[in-house]
């Protein structure tokens, strides 16, 4: 006898299990939990974007970045390398709870030879030492897409067990919390709650992730490996490798556990999502880094690469330019017959221009100097009169000294710029000069010049009025706060000019007010006879 069949009824097949009797109530409070999980996680990455987004130098936000990501995928240590596709500037490594000798150890652990397929190449590129050992043979053979980015759908990796790219992972998994213990992904399905999105599947996303939940129990890893592994006391990590909206390669973040472990894939999805934003503020930071070193070399180049050296007398100098670059300069150059002529001076404005002015106007000062050095007055008046006639719109200050050292003899002369300082053993005074203005201001410009005699183990300070300036005082205050800080300084600082310029700047620019990104210039040029 046959078994009997259930009625049919219409619109329902008779050989489909009933669906579990959930009430609209159980319903809405699961579709409230979710939402309340999307919610924490979205306030989750704004923070930490927040936070990211106020950072402006490229050590702080890949720390940042490393922290950030520490916490979105429960590890306690990182490290992010930074090597652009692009070749400009040397590979750049920081740490997260790693030290320079433990980056040390990493670097330590062999690199393969074997061939690889393009598709991790630029992760592996950026990985430092043995993280990146062993990559090759997690990709499948025949396998290779035209870019990291290309990473198939669902792809289950091949290769030695318990290593794989993420992207093998197609559900959230039994190590898949639930609830509001760890972040949830926006738009993935619900696992468990009945009624509820169900029979809704997302396509899942790729991710090029790598992870190796068990460093110590891998024996297909390079012994090295596992060795420096156990010795830093790490056993699992995780690498995500960075890449702007463009495809540009910046480097690879790696994050480290200290038990067997991987992240989730609501964790991943997290710290993917961070990473878009990380990367493209990382990649703005670094074209700004870029940019400042750029500005600094270029700088430098139009200055003294050193001092030279003179019989009987010592030098030392301090040059802070603010992020634009600046028009303040300084030079030391040896003149016939034993002499030695000192300048500085500053030209209007900040950036390229200001500085391009400036290497011409330091150039020409050179050429009149060895020329006419022994009249300051005639060495001023022929920069006044270049500046004049070929930078009309632009004004510059500059002081000239011609020195004897063999005579102890000073003769300079002044366009507008701060007086020196003479300290001694016995006395710390102004050196009157004239009052002037600045070159290019006037028709004809013209001052008397001054001359006087320096003692045996006194010093010359010349000086741009940006360390004035950077006090934050009024004029008259920082010009008496510049003559106390010198005139208190022990004698063995005075006898050194290295140290006399440290504390100069150190005493008048405290609490880190001596910064790079301060626009105003200082210059300091210390000569001891």
């Amino acid at each position: 006898m046959s078994t009997p069949h259930l009625p049919k009824v219409a619109g329902f097949s008779s050989t489909l299990t009933p669906p579990s009797q959930t009430s609209p109530v159980d319903r809405l409070a699961a579709v409230q939990d979710r939402l309340a999980g999307w919610i924490a996680d979205l306030t989750t990455l704004h923070d930490l974007t927040e936070r990211l987004a106020r950072t402006d130098e490229l050590d702080a936000a890949l720390r940042e970045t490393l922290a950030a990501g520490a916490t979105l995928v429960g590890a306690r240590r990182g490290l992010v390398t930074l090597a652009p596709a692009d070749g400009l500037g040397t590979e750049h490594t920081v740490g997260l709870g790693l030290a320079a000798a433990d980056l040390g150890q990493i670097e330590t652990v062999p690199r393969e030879s074997a061939s690889r397929t393009r598709l991790l190449d630029g992760l592996e590129d950026c990985l430092p030492g043995g993280l990146r050992t062993g990559l090759a043979s997690d990709i499948p053979h025949g396998s290779t897409p035209s870019t990291p980015n290309d990473l198939p759908t669902g792809l289950a990796v091949e290769g030695r067990p318990g290593t794989r790219t993420t992207a093998d992972l197609g559900g959230d998994g039994p190590d898949t919390p639930t609830g509001h213990d760890t972040p949830t992904v926006p738009g993935a399905p619900a696992t468990g709650e009945a009624g509820v999105a169900d029979d809704v599947e997302p396509e899942p996303q790729a991710d090029l992730g790598l992870v190796h939940p068990d460093i110590p129990g891998d024996e297909t890893l390079d012994p090295r490996h596992r060795e420096v592994a156990a010795r830093l006391g790490f056993g699992a990590s995780y690498a995500l490798p960075l890449t702007t909206h463009d495809g540009t390669r910046l480097g690879v973040a790696v994050w480290l556990y200290d038990e067997p472990a991987e992240p989730t894939r609501r964790q991943r999805h997290l710290l993917e999502l961070y990473a878009r934003c990380a990367t493209e503020h990382l990649a703005r930071t670094l074209e700004l880094a870029r940019a400042r070193e750029e500005i600094a070399t270029v700088r430098e180049e139009l200055l003294p690469g050193r001092l030279p050296r003179m019989p009987g007398v010592r030098m030392a100098v301090r040059h802070r330019t603010g992020p634009r670059g600046g028009g303040d300069w300084y030079d030391a150059l040896p003149l016939p017959e034993g002499a030695l002529g000192l300048a500085v001076g500053g030209v209007t404005g900040a950036g390229p221009g200001a500085m391009a002015a400036m290497g011409r106007l330091r150039a020409s000062l050179r050429a009149y100097a060895v020329m006419e050095g022994e009249d300051p007055v005639a060495v001023l008046s022929d920069l006044e009169l270049l500046l004049r006639l070929t930078e009309p719109a632009r004004t510059a200050t500059a002081l000239f000294a011609y020195a004897e050292p063999a005579a102890r003899r000073i003769v300079l002369a002044g366009a507008g710029h701060c007086p020196p300082l003479i300290v001694g053993p016995d006395r710390t005074e102004w050196v009157e000069t004239s009052l002037s203005a600045p070159l290019g201001m006037l028709a004809c410009w013209e001052a008397p010049s001054v001359e006087l005699s320096v003692r045996g183990g006194e010093t010359l300070l010349l000086y741009s009025d940006g360390l004035l300036r950077r006090t934050g005082e009024s004029t008259d205050r920082a010009y008496a706060r510049l003559h106390a800080v010198v005139s208190a300084a022990p004698a063995a600082v005075r006898d050194d000019p290295e140290l006399l310029a440290d504390h100069v700047l150190h005493t008048m620019l405290p609490d880190g007010r001596d910064r790079v990104d301060d626009p105003e210039d200082v210059v300091l040029l210390v000569a001891r006879f």
